[in-house]
């Protein structure tokens, strides 16, 4: 098969790889549509440890069930293999399982390839109604759906008499800003500094978006979706009083919080790692019952072209929340 794999920083090859072969319990997907996550980004630009090259990235997948009894089920991917049998795992706190795994990360080859293989259980069923681009958003609107969720259970009072603040117009910060409209918000803004991404997502019907310069001066919620130090910072001083803070970004692990004002004034801080097993099941369900909205926002590229997709949002040309690649076999 072909695959785009990661051979070192800012270089990827288009070229073949071996054909994963399915195990019990498991199902050989071909992959019809695959995102190119924020976390796909930091590997590419050599800033992940976690992923070494040579390595398959990709982790937001949809796709059709080849062989076997599933033969035929279009399904988008839960990335993310736990045991279901530790403490956190029977708790329902599946993201929290010690010995996850999330293909794109050793030992598991990622999705940006013509197949992969993944456990039965890890698989929702798409309608025919819903185009498999579209699926794949599955896996980043969970992560923002799960931040909503962790976040909104913190505060004083329903989401929908917050001032609620998303920092960045990427995937996840677009799909914190659907899932608090989703989850009841109504004031709702997103912080995106390009002007071009801006635009685009000044068409996407609910929220409200801003430069940074033109930021609310505070916010009950703020969602972080970059994690980079002046973002942390940002959302440090945005949250009002007894205010929470849902980090989901992971752009660098420099410091940031402004520890002391968030100590004086209550301020909660909660870490916000991929979802859990139902959180990612609600998630594509809402997609599926519209609550997300047209999801139109994305724009797709062959995925032998991934090496200059990676480029172009690297450089800041790229006004779509999400590039979604597309094997050739459906290209």
């Amino acid at each position: 098969m072909k695959a785009l794999i990661y051979t070192g920083p800012e270089a990827m090859d288009y070229t073949d790889a071996p054909m994963p072969t399915a195990g019990k319990g498991e199902r050989l997907i071909r992959v019809d549509a695959v995102g190119i996550c924020g976390s796909d980004m930091h590997a590419y630009l050599g800033h992940d440890e976690r992923r070494p090259a040579p390595l398959i990235l990709g982790h937001e997948a949809a796709g059709v069930v080849v062989g076997g009894v599933d033969d035929g089920r279009r399904v988008t991917v839960n990335p993310l293999v736990t045991c279901g049998e530790c403490r956190d795992c029977r708790s329902g706190r599946t993201n929290l399982c010690a010995k996850r795994q999330i293909i794109s990360m050793p030992p598991r080859e990622g999705a940006f390839a013509e197949y992969i293989v993944m456990p039965e259980g890890n698989l929702v069923t798409v309608p025919d109604d819903i185009p498999l681009p579209k699926a794949a958003l599955a896996e980043p609107l969970a992560c923002a759906w799960h931040g909503v969720k962790m976040g909104a259970r913190a505060l004083h009072g329903p989401l929908s008499d917050q001032v609620c603040v998303v920092i960045g117009g990427g995937a996840i910060g677009v799909g914190a800003a659907l899932s608090l409209i989703a989850q009841g918000a109504t004031d709702v803004t997103v912080i995106e500094p390009n002007a071009t991404r801006r635009a685009t997502l000044q068409t996407i019907a609910g929220f409200t978006t801003v430069a940074p310069e033109n930021a609310p001066d505070a916010a009950d919620l703020v969602i972080d979706a970059v994690g980079y130090e002046a973002t942390r910072e940002q959302a440090s001083t945005l949250a009002r009083p007894g205010g929470v803070i849902a980090h989901i970004g992971l752009g660098s692990s420099a410091p940031g919080l402004n520890i002391r004002r968030m100590t004086l004034q209550e301020i909660t801080f909660i870490g916000i790692y991929t979802y859990t097993a139902q959180d990612f099941r609600d998630t594509a369900q809402a997609i599926f019952d519209g609550r997300f909205g047209s999801l139109d926002w994305i724009e797709t590229r062959p995925l032998s072209n991934g090496q200059k997709a990676f480029a172009d949002i690297r450089a800041g040309l790229t006004a779509a929340p999400k590039t979604v690649l597309i094997p050739a076999h459906q290209e």
